[in-house]
């Protein structure tokens, strides 16, 4: 038997696929461009659009273009395009031969849409067990529900598509939309349709008992019947199968007895969806096959780029699914699942279970570490169970539900989320503060918000990040079926993160424990203000006040702010594990310290009673530059009238004739007059004339003091040893002494050294201080006028 003749392959593919690959390695590598194009690239003005070139350009430019556009100015590592496997190259390559098969003559185009359209759409209903589906693929991944609800209004009212919207004046519609569904879903779907708000119905989580992000069924049964006594028709019910926050689903299987009992249509989304593909999954995610529609988005489930949603349903009426938009006669429209198709393809089914495998067992294992770190609470798919009096719905509703939170304990969701907690022993209940102190509810959100933060910082692979939920309050999310076959997570970053998060909490601990600790202290300083801001994760917010209270509104103001900046500037400068801040960049409070994270060995007094000392240095400080202009004009008077004084003396002393120039030196020459000069200093402190005496005597200790052979202080600091650190309390406290001593010496010897340096700025005399004794006779021939040289020098 002769075999078929093997097809080339056409040659323009081949040339398109090898451009296109070419392409996304120059885009993704950035080495595209020279050294002196880069430098150009930064001397120009990218940002403003020019002119089209009447000539076109090359391949090779228009790349370099779309190439410096995506990296822009910044050339650093961790900036760099995220990488794309090669079911992602496959995905852009959908896009382009989209393009090209676009041209095909018509009736060779319509085979091969529907060809790939029918394929995609039975590998997709085949891989996630839903039977006898079609397909919706699309963009915005609201869009299908949208197209979706569309069909159950022409479904539900037979003359929408003549009559429009006045056949809905006598019936209003109804949406059901669980409260845990993404923000939003239920207006826009309003916005898109012309309903008003009244047509949304949010449906509350449950209130009894379960799940706290689970859609109360006896309450969604209860407000059916009410909308049906008073006219309404409920259309349409959006459950999750993995809520947004915290992955949890819905009780499928009674919603969709609901459903069929009350003639609506039933659509679930959500993350848990892609479990659907494993061999074992839960119950209450295989409920979800027997709904009317379904979401489904591949694209960050297995990593791929740019392709679209799916919307998967059943309905037996091709004409209504063609007045929805859920199907459509032009070919081109049918390319959207080109992208989707050539990947699937690639994969393969054993390469689409593996990635939603690999992401569930990272779950486990993250899941698995979190039970065994105190201090750390997950979020389960069912909260602690609480059986209240029944009300509100029938007997076999509540013992339905009861049975239904049994067994969905024991499963898993793919999507982990934790906590940090002070209590970690109490049950989850909705809006229980953890109570030690007012406002720790708020305080262990803000700290949750860090811990989330640092984790995404430091550990990026694991795509962890932070979410906010009605009850729990701030958490931690890991959701390894959005991220990690785009990050490429593995086993390795989940014990990297578990490290990481072991390393953090005791750091959280102790942030907690001392915050009381450094308020109490900070009250107990006159010239210290403590913030309350609950939203700052760590120690404590505080504000230096300047103790003069003579002061008008505006220049204390001003005080405060140019003191507080200085003494921001000399904690940074200090030798601690603490971070002192102005903090966030959006905060209300202003001329303030922020204190960030705490640890073990902290010594809260001395922390703060360093930040007091260090603020009435700087005040003090600030008080002598302020009167100095009055104590130097002093100053210079009590001069003058010093040295006119010192003249009169002298003039006494050595008599008339020796003032005479001639006379006096021939005087002098025979009769030397032994005058002791005084030398004198101008004391900005005091304000006053004092003697050099004290200060040769001082300087001349100080050199001595400052010579090799003599230490400079009888205390020394060791090697890595910290501020703020309590003795025996840590490695690095070793010192004998308190810090805070070392910090004020060498803080007020800066300050002594610098107001020497002003004070012993000599006032000049009319002889030098120190004259030997064999030259003093021939300087004593002062000519006439000379005595006055000085009190001009001085103005």
């Amino acid at each position: 038997m002769d075999k078929p003749p093997v097809k080339m392959m056409d040659p323009t593919l081949a040339e398109m696929g090898n451009h296109l690959s070419g392409a996304m390695n120059i885009l993704e590598s950035g080495k595209l461009e020279s050294e002196q194009g880069k430098e150009r690239r930064k001397l120009s003005w990218k940002d403003i659009p020019g002119p089209l070139q009447g000539d076109g350009q090359d391949v090779v430019s228009i790349l370099q273009l779309v190439q410096n556009l995506m990296h822009g100015d910044d050339d650093q590592q961790g900036h760099r395009m995220q990488y794309v496997g090669e079911q992602g190259h496959m995905a852009l390559l959908g896009h382009s031969l989209a393009a090209y098969i676009s041209v095909l003559e018509r009736e060779r185009l319509r085979k091969l849409t529907t060809r790939i359209l029918s394929d995609t759409t039975l590998w997709l209903c085949r891989l996630f067990r839903y039977e006898n589906g079609s397909a919706y693929y699309h963009e915005d991944d609201r869009e299908g529900l949208l197209k979706v609800c569309r069909l159950v209004i022409n479904a539900h009212y037979e003359e929408y598509a003549t009559e429009g919207f006045t056949v809905l004046s006598s019936k209003h519609p109804v949406i059901y939309q669980s409260a845990a569904c993404r923000p939003g879903l239920g207006q826009h779907l309003c916005s898109q349709l012309g309903l008003p708000l009244s047509s949304l119905c949010i449906v509350p989580c449950n209130t009894m008992f379960g799940s706290l992000h689970q859609m109360d069924v006896a309450l969604l049964d209860k407000l059916i019947k009410d909308d049906r006594e008073s006219g309404k028709v409920p259309l349409l019910l959006i459950a999750n199968a993995g809520t947004p926050g915290a992955g949890h689903t819905d009780k499928l299987s009674r919603l969709k007895e609901l459903c069929v009992q009350y003639n609506m249509w039933l659509h679930v989304e959500g993350v848990n969806l892609a479990t659907l593909a494993l061999g074992q999954i839960s119950s209450t995610v295989t409920a979800a096959t027997k709904c009317d529609s379904m979401t489904l988005t591949p694209g960050p489930w297995l990593g791929l780029p740019a392709v679209p949603a799916v919307t998967l349903y059943r309905h037996e009426d091709p004409a209504l699914s063609l007045t929805a938009g859920l199907t459509s006669s032009q070919p081109v429209e049918k390319l959207r699942a080109l992208p989707l198709w050539l990947s699937l393809q690639y994969l393969g089914h054993d390469g689409i279970v593996e990635r939603i495998k690999h992401a569930s067992q990272l779950s486990q294992q993250l899941l698995e570490h979190l039970k065994t770190l105190a201090s750390i609470k997950t979020s389960d798919v069912v909260s602690h169970s609480r059986v209240p009096p029944i009300s509100g719905g029938s007997l076999r509703d509540v013992l339905g539900s009861l049975i239904l939170s049994i067994v969905e304990d024991e499963l898993n969701s793919p999507v982990v989320v934790f906590r940090f907690s002070q209590d970690n022993s109490a049950p989850s209940s909705g809006g229980s503060v953890e109570g030690y102190f007012a406002g720790e509810r708020d305080i262990i959100d803000a700290l949750n918000r860090w811990l989330g933060e640092q984790l995404a910082q430091q550990v990026p692979l694991s795509g962890v990040d932070v979410v906010e939920l009605e009850d729990e309050g701030t958490c931690v999310r890991f959701s390894p079926l959005m991220t990690a076959a785009a990050l490429g997570t593995q086993e390795n970053d989940v014990a990297a993160l578990v490290e990481k998060l072991g390393e953090m909490i005791p750091v959280l601990c102790c942030t907690l424990r001392f915050r009381q600790d450094f308020k109490d202290e900070v009250l107990q300083q006159a010239s210290l203000s403590y913030i309350e801001d609950l939203s700052w994760p760590g120690l404590g917010v505080v504000r230096y006040e300047p103790r003069n209270t003579d002061l008008d509104e505006d220049k204390r103001q001003q005080s405060v702010e140019k003191i507080n900046s200085e003494l921001l500037n000399k904690l940074m400068e200090l030798d601690t594990d603490l971070e002192f801040s102005c903090g966030p960049e959006f905060c209300e409070e202003t001329n303030c310290i922020f204190i960030g994270m705490a640890t073990e060995d902290l010594d809260v007094a001395e922390l703060v009673e360093t930040i007091g000392s260090v603020g009435r240095d700087i005040e003090e400080s600030g008080k002598l530059l302020e009167n100095m202009t009055e104590v130097v004009r002093r100053g210079i008077q009590e001069a003058e009238l010093q040295l006119q004084k010192a003249n009169e003396e002298k003039l006494i002393e050595e008599g008339v004739l020796r003032q005479i120039p001639l006379v006096g030196s021939v005087l002098n020459w025979f009769s030397p007059v032994q005058a002791s000069v005084k030398g004198r200093t101008f004391n900005l402190a005091e304000g006053c004339l004092d003697s050099t005496e004290p200060v040769y005597s001082i300087k001349a200790q100080m050199n001595t003091e400052a010579s090799p052979d003599s230490p400079k202080s009888s205390t020394k600091r060791f090697p890595g040893q910290k501020l703020f650190r309590r003795h025996g309390a840590g490695s690095d406290s070793i010192s004998d002494t308190s810090s805070i001593s070392h910090l004020e010496e060498s803080f007020r010897e800066t300050a002594q050294v610098q107001v020497t340096d002003v004070e012993e700025a000599e006032v000049p005399q009319e002889n030098p201080a120190h004259i030997p004794e064999d030259t003093a006779s021939s300087d004593q021939r002062v000519p006439e006028g000379q005595e006055t040289e000085s009190v001009d020098n001085l103005r």
